[in-house]
């Protein structure tokens, strides 16, 4: 059959008055662009599209997601029609924004700028999605628009776009998981949200470290100064006092990891002097070890113990005073085995990571 007999079959569906039988003229046509596609011009093809997608108009719902079924599987760039139907109800767009080739990038970034969630979903089982698709996604999507990106693997994601993914994640659980887990993350954002994850993703993290080579880590702290750590509040009102006093103990070299201790026995009030002694004999900032304490994060303390060589039974003594009166004997094991979980190696490049950021920062 001959392009003028496939113009034929439109006329005929463009004058048929009968649901059923301007169905079945439609879907008759279609089959046979479909079939004789690759041996049409581009510019025959361009002219059929042009008259497909103007009677799609007048179609019922369920006659136009038949016609998005088969647009979504054509060989040949039905680009307008497709348009059209990827703009449609989402029972309709959902066969062409998940699979057609007709539709453009730019295509994709207007349905995400103009349609619904569900749209927007469909979008992210795409196998074609581009940097500019999956910026839109995360700009504009909620929490499971950006889950179903993270878990499509041959999707492209920019690292400005898993920057803002990795923001989002210090307050959104639901993200956690899947970009600690997706393959490419840049190892200095994993790094970031750490703090912000729960035991089972921390090791997960941690295990990313141990096979990287020492090039890419190094490559991987340049890409941090790209990142700006929020700020922990205010310095309490002894600070410049108690900073001089542990400056002072480091100079005559009697700061060393027992005197934490020391400092932590001596009560509540001397919570700046542990804060800052800790800090200084780990190499890491005040308002980090600040907030470990404060939140009591354990996991994150054994991990600084861990990799500025603390002795297993030094920690245990400072998680027991950390913890305080809530702490009973019987946890002394459980302390241990959390220390003894962190591996070295990896605790050692976690925290050069951590390190590389407060030296930004300052």
């Amino acid at each position: 059959m001959g392009v003028s007999s496939n113009f034929a079959l439109l006329k005929d569906f463009a004058e048929e008055t009968s649901s059923d039988k301007r169905r079945d003229l439609l879907r008759q046509a279609t089959e046979v662009f479909l079939a004789e596609g690759r041996t049409m011009s581009q510019s025959d093809i361009a002219t059929l599209d042009e008259v497909v997608q103007s009677v799609a108009s007048d179609l019922s719902a369920e006659v136009r997601a038949e016609l998005s079924r088969k647009i979504s599987a054509a060989p040949i760039p039905f680009t307008r029609t497709a348009r059209k139907l990827a703009m449609d109800d989402i029972e309709i767009a959902r066969p062409v924004l998940e699979r057609s080739r007709a539709l453009s990038q730019t295509d994709l970034l207007d349905v995400i700028a103009q349609k619904s969630s569900d749209h927007m979903m469909a979008v992210t089982r795409r196998d074609d999605i581009g940097e500019t698709v999956s910026s839109a996604l995360v700009e504009r999507g909620e929490d499971r628009v950006v889950v179903s990106l993270l878990e499509n693997r041959t999707a492209k994601i920019s690292e400005q776009t898993y920057e803002r993914v990795a923001e989002r994640a210090e307050t959104s659980a639901a993200l956690q998981a899947p970009l600690v887990r997706r393959a490419g993350v840049p190892l200095h954002l994993l790094s970031d949200i750490y703090l912000k994850v729960e035991t089972d993703l921390r090791r997960e993290i941690l295990k990313q470290y141990e096979g990287v080579p020492a090039a890419d880590l190094e490559a991987a702290f340049e890409r941090s100064r790209t990142r700006v750590s929020r700020a922990y509040g205010a310095l309490p009102e002894n600070f410049d006092a108690v900073r001089r006093e542990i400056d002072s103990l480091a100079r005559e070299e009697k700061l060393t990891p027992p005197v934490l201790v020391t400092i932590l026995r001596q009560g509540p009030h001397r919570r700046t002097a542990f804060v800052l002694a800790f800090a200084k004999l780990t190499d890491m900032n005040y308002e980090l070890v600040d907030k470990l304490v404060a939140t009591t994060d354990l996991d994150a303390l054994a991990m600084l113990c861990r990799a500025a060589g603390f002795d297993r039974a030094l920690f245990v003594t400072l998680a027991m005073l950390i913890v305080g009166k809530d702490a009973p004997m019987g946890r002394v094991k459980e302390f241990g085995e959390l220390y003894n979980s962190v591996p070295l190696e990896a605790a050692q490049r976690a925290i050069r990571f951590w390190k590389v950021r407060a030296k930004l920062r300052a």
